[in-house]
């Protein structure tokens, strides 16, 4: 995106808000929060519960691990834990994008709302667009965008949970895959770098072997390995 000026925060949040209508990423997650509705339906939670829940957590495989996880009778402990353990993904998100966005007369509750609001979709866009727009006008525009990709899917998750009752299961399941093929793609698509690159790949390699040997938590235990294997053939080509 080239450089764009903005006369005021609210332009920017206003750009934020266009852009996350024109991201391939709003039809994904259309799509994906429509499972999500009917999914909660099905699992005896109200709609209240389910448009709350995608405003306070705002992260469709967190979400979809809560409701799961109570619908099987699980405590709201062990579901908060579980939630956190997804959640974990998120933090080196956050940890990029902030520093992109902050100047040095950002407060520490303007960036509240964008850290929040970080998830696969908002991320991937914010790294993509955000640069090139005057660094005091981001924290707007990153919330314009956050928010701009919020708001349909609110929508999808009443229109899923009001077609619960005529969605076929299969159909809701496929719509919930749309969420981690898509951050598959979206990775695919920013690995620039061999250690990206290496990370990557390494990843889709272990996962599956941890996963068919029934190793608890093996798509964290496979994303760490990879990323550390992956870092140190980094380090060692730099020392080389």
């Amino acid at each position: 995106m080239s450089a764009v000026y903005t006369p005021s925060s609210t332009g920017a949040f206003v750009i934020g808000v266009k852009s996350a209508a024109k991201s391939v990423f709003i039809y994904v997650m259309f799509g994906t929060f429509i499972g999500y509705g009917a999914l909660c339906h099905d699992l005896g939670f109200s709609l209240t519960w389910a448009l709350v829940s995608t405003v306070l957590i705002w992260a469709g495989p967190a979400q979809v691990i809560v409701v799961t996880a109570l619908g099987s009778g699980l405590s709201a402990g062990e579901a908060a834990i579980a939630v956190s353990l997804s959640g974990i993904r998120l933090l080196p998100m956050v940890a990029a994008l902030l520093p992109l966005i902050r100047t040095k007369a950002t407060r520490f509750w303007h960036l509240l709302l964008p850290a929040h609001l970080t998830a696969v979709s908002m991320w991937v866009e914010s790294l993509r667009m955000a640069p090139g727009l005057p660094p005091e006008r981001r924290v707007a525009f990153c919330n314009g965008l956050g928010l701009g990709l919020m708001a349909p899917t609110l929508v999808a998750t009443v229109v899923g949970f009001m077609l619960a009752q005529r969605l076929p299961a299969l159909f809701a399941a496929a719509v919930l895959f749309l969420t981690p093929m898509s951050f598959t793609v979206s990775v695919a698509r920013n690995s620039r770098e061999l250690v990206d690159k290496l990370a990557f790949i390494l990843g889709l390699a272990l996962t599956p072997v941890f996963a068919l040997a029934k190793v608890d938590l093996a798509l964290l235990i496979g994303g760490v390995l990879a990323g550390t294997i992956a870092f140190a053939v980094h380090r060692l080509r730099e020392g080389a």
